[in-house]
């Protein structure tokens, strides 16, 4: 029998992004993470996904961190590892599309500070909304890794994965990432998805999955024999659930293999028994909850990523509904369907579950339609796969004529706007950038971090006071 070629599998570290943000609604702060650094970064992992997602916003709303700051403090810790952030196209880490303008500033304060890998996804899989954010980060000498949205469908065909990869080659990615943010994945899938994507591109492909459906780690199995180049995994004390499978689970699976990773088990262990203390806390105060790290089969049967179901069951609580769960699971596909079936993922997800949520409450399709919806149906955020149901979508935005060009030609530049609106609190160039994103928000933190510096500068004056009364 012929000797298999060598071909390790490389690593994405996702514990200190996706891994919290998935188990921990991305509460875990730059203190916690900084005196495991030097223990991470022996590791030879691929690269550390650290930043971006929801990491900027729950540091400035709910930690009352600058997430620019944090990737500083990263970046000095990191000395031989790569940092990867995850960017959402024309909506950078928000939840609207951004100007032009916008968009590069942000991707190149994000190189600046040490960021150098840029997982650019968008949550329609349509690719003009990645085109700006690609020159950019190729413009900045950073590496673009352009993700597809991993979505069921009759219009996601291996064709389809094909042909789109293809464009995303000729569009000048570095690599090709399959984001599978609903654990729809299964092996065989996987298996079938990988080889039909290496006939279409010669990039790396990255797969990155979630164990919300419990069959994860197969699935990486079959892809990295299928020839995948890198699996994003989580250290095991917040893996699982709705989190990545697990590095160490991962390590161990490929050893002796021709895909086996080389990395030390003793130092994963060691970096694993630091993290457990954080995920013990974290199940003693309520901030995971033990749902989460269930398997979840109706993920499969519904298409509904574990952060959208969690986000249904809070709003159908809020109207005193909870009993309606199950219709709304049932109408989700049926709204997706007719909002052109895209992928279900930041913001399309949110869009989609409320107006399902809204339909079963009003007892009536579409009699209440949230502005998100109005958007989606006018082209606002771009162009699905499928078209839209016409009945449903005049019922929704009524005459108006919907726009098909790519939604940020309609955009003026925003950056002059935000930076004379932000001038008063503006004490680094990145500040204009967090107020772009999350005016509200960062102004609220501004002033936190005013009443902050007031405060160490009064403690100072009193010592000196006393160290030399007049």
């Amino acid at each position: 029998m012929a000797e298999i070629e060598k071909k390790p599998v490389k690593i994405v570290e996702t514990v200190l992004r996706d891994a919290h943000q998935s188990l921990l609604a991305t509460r875990m702060s730059t203190e916690q993470m900084l005196p495991i650094i030097e223990k991470m970064d022996k590791v030879g992992y691929h690269s550390v996904e650290c930043w971006g997602g929801a990491t900027f916003d729950a540091s400035l709303r709910f930690l009352k961190e600058d997430p620019w700051e944090r990737l500083r403090k990263l970046r000095d810790g990191f000395k031989n590892t790569k940092l990867q952030m995850l960017f959402r196209g024309q909506n950078i880490l928000g939840y609207n599309h951004y100007a032009d303008d916008v968009v590069e500033y942000f991707v190149q304060k994000s190189i600046a500070n040490g960021i150098d890998i840029i997982r650019i996804f968008d949550c329609l899989n349509d690719i003009r909304n990645l085109e700006t954010a690609v020159k950019a980060t190729k413009k900045e000498k950073g590496h673009a890794q352009i993700a597809l949205c991993y979505t069921l469908g009759d219009a996601y065909t291996l064709d389809y994965w094909r042909e789109i990869a293809k464009r995303i080659e000729d569009m000048g990615a570095d690599s090709l990432c399959i984001k599978d943010m609903a654990g729809l994945l299964t092996p065989y899938a996987a298996d079938e998805l990988v080889h039909a994507l290496k006939e279409g591109t010669t990039l790396p492909i990255d797969l990155h999955t979630h164990y919300t459906s419990g069959v994860a780690s197969m699935t990486y199995l079959k892809a990295v024999e299928a020839g995948c180049d890198i699996i994003d995994c989580a250290m095991s004390p917040l893996a699982l659930g709705t989190s990545q499978p697990a590095t160490e689970v991962m390590v161990e699976t490929f050893r002796g293999t021709p895909y086996d990773t080389g990395y030390d088990l003793s130092l994963l262990a060691e970096i694993a028994e630091y993290f457990r203390p954080i995920r013990e806390k974290a199940l003693e105060s309520g901030l995971l909850n033990p749902k989460v790290l269930g398997v979840n089969i109706k993920t499969l049967q519904y298409q509904v990523p574990g952060g959208m179901l969690s986000n249904l069951v809070s709003q159908l609580k809020e109207a005193g509904k909870e009993d309606k769960y199950q219709e709304v699971l049932e109408e989700i596909p049926r709204v997706r369907k007719d909002f052109g079936e895209p992928p279900l993922v930041t913001p399309s997800s949110q869009i989609v579950g409320t107006q399902a949520v809204m339909n079963v409450i009003s007892g009536e399709r579409y009699k209440l339609v949230p502005k998100e919806s109005k958007k989606i149906m006018m082209g606002e955020f771009g162009q699905t796969v499928k078209p839209f149901n016409a009945e449903v979508q005049k019922k929704i935005i009524g005459d108006a004529t919907p726009i098909t060009c790519r939604p940020a030609d309609l955009i003026e530049p925003e950056l002059p706007k935000f930076e004379k609106e932000c001038a008063q609190w503006k004490q680094q160039d990145e500040d204009v950038l967090s107020y772009a994103l999350f005016p509200a928000v960062a102004k609220e933190f501004f002033q936190y971090r005013e009443a902050q510096q007031t405060k160490i500068d009064q403690t100072a004056a009193d010592k000196d006071s006393k160290a030399y009364p007049v």
